[in-house]
């Protein structure tokens, strides 16, 4: 069990939308998790390559990976924020995790990880976390099941300068964050 105070956390997002509702949510995650969670941004997705085994095999892994798996093997956890496309992971994140999958020592091995959404859609993105659910399987990371955050429709919970106001959804984002804590110290030997 981890005895750290504060947790270091690995935050990527699904989105690129200058005004994406997912990266506003990740901008409020330090004023609603109570201050025991550091969260690192990861890079954007948008300035990851398309995955190429040509490229890996010819160039080896992009900077931006190797450093963003550094970053995930270092911190205790990962929070993955992400929107639903097509009833799935947006291609960026996928490639994004595709692209992390392939480096050695696997990053999201036993890492744990949580999942969480915002979509203009009333169920907010569960579709897209049950597909993210089974490649973090594949990955052998520790994904926390419940609760579950899915924060829907985003227009009615987000402010227009992209706040998050909606009081119960903040308080199961910080219910969830604190649960996601005990998670990690749990499985985590320190």
């Amino acid at each position: 069990m981890s005895t750290k105070l504060t947790l270091d956390i690995v935050t990527l997002c699904g989105s690129v939308r200058k005004d994406s509702f997912n990266a506003a949510l990740v901008r409020a995650l330090p004023n609603i998790s109570g201050g025991d969670l550091n969260f690192k941004d990861g890079p954007s997705v948008a300035d990851v390559p398309i995955y190429d085994n040509d490229l890996e095999t010819l160039s080896g892994f992009p900077s931006i990976i190797t450093a963003l798996a550094a970053l995930i093997r270092e911190a205790d956890g990962v929070l993955i924020v992400s929107p639903e496309y097509n009833y799935s992971v947006p291609g960026g994140l996928k490639n994004m995790l595709d692209w992390v999958s392939r480096t050695p020592n696997q990053p999201f091995a036993k890492k744990p990880v949580l999942i969480q959404s915002v979509s203009g859609g009333a169920i907010g993105g569960m579709r897209m976390q049950h597909h993210l659910r089974q490649i973090m399987v594949f990955l052998n990371a520790r994904v926390l099941a419940r609760p579950e955050i899915a924060i829907g429709p985003a227009s009615a919970k987000f402010d227009s300068m992209g706040q998050l106001i909606d009081a119960p959804a903040r308080e199961a984002v910080r219910a969830q964050l604190t649960e996601f804590a005990a998670f990690i110290r749990e499985q985590t030997p320190h």
